[in-house]
């Protein structure tokens, strides 16, 4: 590999898109509109959704039997989400993500004291004027915390999805564009090498997104103040390989591709259901479980779930590893697949 060679490409991609001030400014301006948005729109009183999860040994077929006997349990305008793990759920209650959590083998429940949503769901389920007193056999657990916002839960999938459009197509399309045009032909008659080329695709676009996505989150934060409790550093991190997953599969789209429509096609098509699936705009908890394993095959669905965890959670290298591992298993797959098919013509 020839460093010289590799660092003219790199340096004629950057200054492509660079001059490029249409897709520039899209790049910068669009999440922040999104974000801006739904801040706005989500500023007033929320919406009335009661969601209360239900833990035991066998959630789904104890749940079905406290309501034969339990009316809260029949309540209407509750959403009841059986969990098969207890501490993630506590703390979904403390972050007012859950307005409610029973456990229905030991007989308690979980509400935050400072939930407006958590004080008036107990008032059904004592059905009188004092919450001191078991109902329906439940002792009553208390925990607190702040509250996070549809905005904060919100701007890890934004990011995100600004990430794969511009790697998707910023990689992907272009490729498909030189090809078309004949530049990759004449590329091929230089001394550079395949892999010098794909290798300058991928860190130019890598530090154009990292750079667009840290300003866009820093001018945000300054207007909007989003919840962070975990590691900037680790944060960058899995924004870092996740741009690299997304860029990869751009590449293995573009490898042999010379027809734009066809390859804006496909990038819309792998886009879309990304997009949809993978928890940008609404939880996927309590959906269809084969859903929920369909977004599993998504990278997208690892960026969001990670860097939320991260922010929303506090969570550490531990705490995302299996995220940060997929991510990588899929980068590798994608690039080795992307490098294997490519062609200059």
């Amino acid at each position: 590999m020839s460093w010289r060679r590799f660092l003219a490409v790199l340096k004629a991609r950057n200054r492509e898109f660079v001059r490029d001030r249409a897709a520039l400014g899209w790049n910068i301006i669009f999440p922040i509109l999104i974000v801006a948005g739904f801040a706005f729109a989500f500023s007033g009183k929320p919406m009335d959704l009661y969601k209360v999860s239900v833990y035991a040994a066998d959630p789904v077929q104890k749940l079905a039997e406290v309501q034969k006997t339990q009316a809260f349990f029949r309540t209407d305008y509750i959403r009841f989400i059986p969990v098969s793990t207890l501490a993630p759920a506590i703390t979904k209650v403390e972050r007012h993500q859950l307005d409610m959590l029973f456990d229905l083998d030991q007989h308690h429940y979980w509400v935050n004291r400072d939930s407006p949503k958590g004080y008036m769901l107990e008032r059904v389920l004592h059905g009188s004027d004092t919450v001191e007193a078991p109902a329906g056999g439940f002792q009553r657990q208390t925990v607190s915390g702040r509250e996070i916002r549809y905005v904060d839960w919100l701007i890890p999938g934004i990011l995100a999805m600004n990430m794969m459009f511009s790697a998707l197509f910023g990689v992907g399309y272009v490729i498909v564009r030189y090809r078309k045009s004949g530049v990759l032909k004449r590329l091929q008659a230089t001394p550079l090498t395949a892999f010098e080329f794909l290798s300058a695709q991928v860190v130019s676009r890598l530090w154009l997104i990292l750079a667009i996505t840290s300003g866009v989150y820093a001018g945000a934060n300054l207007f909007i103040d989003f919840s962070m409790f975990g590691s900037y550093t680790l944060l960058l991190l899995v924004f870092a390989l996740g741009a690299v997953s997304l860029i990869s599969l751009g590449l293995l789209v573009a490898a042999r591709i010379a027809s734009e429509e066809l390859a804006g096609g496909i990038l819309n098509v792998l886009s879309w259901p990304m997009m949809f699936l993978s928890g940008v705009w609404f939880s996927l908890e309590g959906t269809n479980p084969l859903i929920q394993k369909l977004a599993l095959l998504f990278p997208l669905t690892h960026i969001i779930d990670a860097s939320r965890a991260i922010m929303i959670d506090g969570a550490g290298l531990a705490g995302i590893s299996t995220q940060l591992m997929v991510l990588t298993l899929m980068s590798g797959v994608f690039l080795l697949l992307g490098a294997a098919l490519f062609r200059w013509k």
